[in-house]
């Protein structure tokens, strides 16, 4: 497979590159999206290929194309590539016109192409970080010894062998594991309640809720999202209707989690719904066992898409 011209897309960190451009250059495709963990957990790798290998010849492009309909957003990519520190070229694919040219499936998603622009190796997903770097290396024609990563932050590998809810969407479109009180209103405003007992990998709501497709959204105060998880990091990817900043509160098993909380909630477990983004809210130390996870939002507006774990 030949890749396909990319020229007219808009681009970060970059002129539009086209296959002039890229011509006589080993290229590294990045397919991401700003709000996923899978990709968050593999972006350290792709940042320290760049570093290590554009003197040889290297060009990563970071190909965002967006899950979630506020994702669209140029000035949240922005601020995504901001965050990460990536000064590699970045197309914005709001429309999926890469990603249907590569005809790809998956977020994240490496393809590698040869000099010639002839893709030679791929990959979907996290891990095979060795196996990567060495087709990097051998399309490159280069010996050295792997580039040192050490992920921080959201970056940081998963626990696997602790790791035993997967992830979760909230819109009725892919829900799963929706433990509600009669029967959901789908794109409706409903009121939800829910006691403290949820089944094991179960999720549910309370307070006045409107269940859309790809989320679920608060229509007044106080509402809350309820979960029973096996995980050292849950996530939450969050947006919100209005324009005010909608403060948060996390428990665990009923209580603050103090030196469990996540790194967008304090020990007491307040945070802030400020942007479209995905909010890390528990990182466990310790023994990881089975969880009541609840977080309840002090305004209306707050929109809620997916549970993701780690």
């Amino acid at each position: 497979m030949r890749t396909p011209s990319l020229a007219d897309a808009e681009w970060l960190n970059s002129q539009p590159l086209g296959p002039d451009d890229l011509h006589g250059h080993v290229v590294l495709y990045d397919f991401w999206t700003l709000t996923c963990i899978n990709w968050l957990r593999t972006a350290p790798y792709r940042l320290a290929w760049w570093n290590a290998y554009r003197q040889d010849g290297l060009i990563v492009v970071g190909v965002h194309t967006p899950e979630f309909g506020f994702e669209h957003s140029p000035e949240l990519v922005r601020r995504a590539v901001a965050e990460r520190g990536i000064d590699y070229p970045v197309v914005i694919d709001s429309d999926y016109a890469v990603w249907k040219a590569f005809d790809n499936h998956y977020w994240p998603a490496l393809y590698l192409a040869d000099a010639e622009g002839v893709i030679r190796d791929h990959h979907f997903g996290e891990g095979e970080y060795e196996r990567s770097e060495r087709s990097i290396q051998r399309l490159l024609g280069v010996s050295r010894p792997l580039s040192r990563v050490e992920p921080a932050g959201v970056e940081v590998e998963a626990d696997w062998t602790h790791l035993r809810t997967p992830e979760t969407y909230l819109g009725y479109a892919r829900a799963e594991h929706f433990a509600a009180a009669g029967e959901a209103e789908f794109g409706r405003r409903h009121t939800y309640t829910y006691s403290n007992y949820l089944h094991f990998n179960h999720w549910a709501l309370d307070g006045e809720w409107t269940v859309g497709s790809e989320h679920v959204t608060l229509s007044e105060p106080d509402g809350s999202i309820a979960f029973r998880f096996q995980a050292r990091d849950a996530n939450l990817v969050l947006d919100r209707t209005g324009g005010e900043p909608v403060p948060f509160r996390v428990t665990l098993d009923g209580e603050a989690p103090g030196d469990a909380a996540g790194l967008d909630v304090g020990a007491d477990g307040t945070g802030v719904l400020d942007q479209g983004r995905m909010y890390q809210l528990i990182r466990q130390p310790g023994a990881i066992g089975e969880k009541f996870l609840e977080i309840t939002f002090a305004g209306p507006g707050a929109r809620a898409y997916v549970f993701t774990f780690g």
